[in-house]
């Protein structure tokens, strides 16, 4: 595995790393390629921290830096988009405007709640929490498709009471297949998010028996990211995902270049 798909930079305001230190570290490391997804999630604000920012320099950074280290590593330009059902047309215009190679979409808030912080739990179960976050992931998909793949689909899990201690594909079958039936729909793909491991879940996001279930409905179009905001934490875990994979039935996993799938053979 020698492409991250999910990587920010100080573009995102919860990364103090540049987008040049991003692209060495992935260097050092021997990266083939490596996507840059900073945060674009319009109508959110935390501690005073805007999540948003001015793309026009981002891209002009990009290209800077791809010709610079042309000779060394792929560098293709991405967003991540957190979505809301009312950001649909807004994002929609958005993504026409830049040449990106690669948009994430995702789910950072549940009818505009944050599972980051504790009050998103607050007077409800574990279970409910849970559940609310995936019934808003199916109202996105509904409202905006114009993602490649819909990323970390089981985010909440890292921020739970309990985090993955009661948690299952099972207890959520219901609404995780209709989320998983519409993307494979619309031709949408998901993401292999390594940071789970690095959040203590002891898997990626989301659960193997999401992917297994993915496969089997005929998904097949899997990105793996790092989900990095710093240079350390790039391809985190990535030596597990072989067998994992594998493991859950799939033969290749894919990169986009001008938002068109490449199938890379897994072994």
């Amino acid at each position: 595995m020698r492409s991250d798909f999910h990587l920010h930079c100080s573009y995102s305001p919860d990364s103090d790393s540049t987008m040049e230190e991003m692209i060495r570290g992935a260097i050092q490391l021997g990266l083939n390629r490596i996507c840059l997804t900073d945060h674009q999630d319009w109508d959110y604000e935390t501690d005073g921290k805007v999540w948003h920012f001015d793309t026009t320099p981002y891209v002009e950074d990009y290209l800077k830096y791809k010709e610079k280290y042309s000779g060394q590593i792929e560098l293709l330009l991405g967003i991540e988009l957190g979505l809301q059902p009312h950001l649909a047309e807004g994002y929609q215009e958005y993504v026409r405007k830049y040449p990106f190679d690669f948009i994430i979409g995702s789910s950072h808030l549940a009818h505009g709640k944050d599972p980051f912080l504790k009050s998103y739990f607050k007077g409800i179960t574990e279970e409910e929490g849970y559940r609310e976050y995936f019934e808003s992931i199916v109202e996105n998909i509904v409202a905006f498709d114009g993602y490649q793949v819909y990323g970390h689909l089981d985010y909440v899990v890292r921020y739970g009471p309990n985090q993955d201690r009661y948690y299952s594909y099972e207890a959520y079958r219901d609404v995780l297949d209709a989320i998983l039936k519409a993307l494979i729909d619309r031709g949408v793909g998901i993401e292999v998010n390594t940071a789970g491991f690095k959040y203590g879940l002891g898997q990626p996001n989301p659960h193997p028996d999401i992917l297994k279930r993915y496969k089997e409905l005929g998904g097949e179009i899997l990105t793996i990211g790092s989900d990095a905001h710093r240079p350390e934490h790039i391809a985190y875990s990535f030596p597990q995902l072989e067998e994992l994979l594998t493991g859950c039935g799939f033969r290749y996993y894919t990169v986009f270049r001008n938002r068109k799938p490449e199938f890379i053979k897994i072994r």
